[in-house]
Order: C-alpha cells, then structure tokens, then sequence
C-alpha cells in the first residue's frame, strides 16, 4: 500500500533486517535465519513497490493492528492458511487469560470504600484499561483508560499501561507526576498512532479526592444529592512525550460515589443507528445516584443492554463505581 512506505513498519524491518545478519555473522549455517532474512527483505521489497499490507489471497488491506504486532503477515485474518489459524486462536486465548489475570477483584469492600466494575470486551480481548490499588493500606488509587485501536495489539498496550501506573504508584509520587511519567513511558515505546485516554484517581483516609483526567469521558462525582463531571485536564497519554497534566481536587462526603465508564457505553447505538450519548447516560446517573456500587454498575449495563435491544456490541465497555463508605 502506497501509504505505508514512509510508515514505521520500515524502520521495523529494517531493524530486523541488521540483528538477522549480525546473527548471521555467528550462525553463517543456521538455515533459520537465513530463511527469515528472505523473509524480511521480501517485505522490504513490497513496501517498495506499494503492495506492503495487502493480502496476498483477496487484495485487500491486512488489518493494521495485526501488522504492528508481526509486520511480515501477507494474509489478512479471512484467508490465514491453517497453522497460522490455529497459532492466531492459540495465541488469542494466551492475551485473554493474561488480561483477565491483570484485572482487579470485580467487588471489593475495603476499610472506608467499595468499588465494583464490569468489564467486557467487544471480542477476544479488550483495550480498556481498568484496575484500582490500595498500596499503602490508606490511599486508594483508581484507574479507567481506553487504548486507540482493537485487538491483541491493543491489549499489549493495556497491559502496558497496568504495569506502569502499578509500578508508579509504588513509588507514591503526586497524582500529576504519575500521569506524567506513564505518558512518557507510553510515549517513548509505542508508535506515534497509538495514545491512551484516562482518568487516575486517588482518595485518602480523609475523603479528599485527586483526580486527574487525560482525554477521556468526564467520570460523574455524586454526593449529597448533586452531579458534578469531572472534565478532561490534559491530552490523551502518548500523544507527547512531555506533556503535563492538572489535577481536580475536591472532598468525597460519605455515602458518595464515583462512577467511571469509557465510550463504549455512551457512544453505545441500538438498532435504528441511534447513540446511548451523555444526555442519557446523565439522566440514568441522576435516577439511580443512591444506588451502591455493585448495583448502580449492574444497573448501568442492563440499561445499556435493553437500549442496544440484542444488537452486538462493536466497542469494548467498561464501567467503575467507588463508593465513600457512610459513617
């Protein structure tokens, strides 16, 4: 494809390229390399003439996320050849059961808050992010994010993000600087195309509540009876690799509850094309806003589930609730 011969994919190969003929240097007889090496340049040779991502059965575009993951894929995923079907099944069920084992428990109650979610995938894996932590027995950290593309690709992304944010927020930074740094480190070893929206949270002993939002879907805030959104401070992660981020601050009273979701749900349609949208999504909110977690969760995706009337779901969907305890 003409648009790709400028694209990343030749640095990729190129790359590949130079370490296969260093090994070949060690190993002048491993048939193996040599054999990958022809591999490599052949799609050298097609980004060459424009005919790089094509699959060689139908003539159509090879699915860009699959070319990220191994740019040397001639067949798009409806004409794979029967070993490369059964290792693509293989490897699907590997991702999904890694990304289920990165999930927090579904329902946790813990000294002043409980937080439920419901996590689903629009196929084998997902690019939502969602996991929350409690790594010092007294702040409690929550996250909820929506990675750019689909598939296994966006699911290493996911996983990803999980390491990072889990890793700083052992290091019990500010709020900012944990956001700041993850984007960086998403930033310095992803492709340009690829960036993460997000909202992270922190609450402590107290109930005073940090939150910081990169891109994504205002979270609602609901105590004492009002709503209040909480709007995007930032660019989505990845876009820059120096980009700062604000953070909201504000109480959490008892009996409050944060709820949290990615745009599967409000961009959501039924039948007839028609959105779920935030005008909806808002008047649910407000009709259900004493509901505790678990079920103000559980509500929120029968609704959706009536509203979509049995029609697939063609985006991933992810809803957090996290709930101050009453005293």
């Amino acid at each position: 494809m003409e648009r790709l011969r400028g694209s990343p994919f030749r640095k990729k190969l190129n790359d590949r390229h130079k370490k296969l003929k260093d090994a070949l240097t060690v190993a002048p007889e491993s048939q193996q390399l040599r054999q990958l090496l022809a591999e490599v340049d052949a799609a050298l040779e097609r980004l060459d003439t424009g005919t790089y991502g094509v699959c060689l059965e139908c003539q159509d575009p090879i699915e860009p996320e699959r070319l990220l993951a191994d740019p040397l894929l001639q067949f798009c995923l409806d004409h794979l050849p029967p070993p490369q079907q059964r290792a693509l099944e293989e490897d699907l069920e590997l991702a999904y059961q890694i990304q289920k084992a990165l999930l927090p428990p579904q329902f946790t109650r813990t000294d002043g808050f409980e937080v439920a979610y419901h996590y689903q995938s629009s196929g084998p894996v997902s690019g939502d992010y969602c996991d929350h932590l409690r790594p010092d027995g007294h702040d409690f950290y929550f996250m909820i994010g929506d990675v750019s593309g689909k598939g296994i690709a966006a699911s290493m992304l996911m996983a990803h993000l999980h390491a990072s944010f889990r890793t700083l927020v052992s290091l019990g930074l500010p709020l900012a600087q944990i956001v700041e740094r993850a984007s960086r480190m998403f930033c310095e070893s992803t492709l340009t195309s690829h960036f993460a929206t997000l909202v992270c949270g922190k609450v402590d002993a107290v109930g005073e509540v940090e939150i910081c939002n990169a891109g994504h879907l205002p979270p609602f805030v609901i105590q004492r009876g009002a709503i209040e959104k909480i709007d995007s401070t930032g660019l989505p992660l990845g876009m820059f690799c120096d980009t700062s981020y604000e953070v909201r601050k504000l109480q959490f009273s008892p009996g409050g509850t944060i709820l949290l979701y990615t745009d599967g749900v409000s961009e959501a349609r039924d039948r007839s094309g028609v959105e779920y949208g935030a005008e909806r999504l808002h008047d649910f909110v407000k009709e259900n806003r004493s509901l505790p977690p678990k079920e103000l969760v559980s509500a929120l995706t029968e609704d959706l589930r009536g509203f979509r009337s049995g029609k697939s779901f063609f985006d991933d969907v992810t809803v957090m609730a996290i709930r101050r305890m009453p005293e």
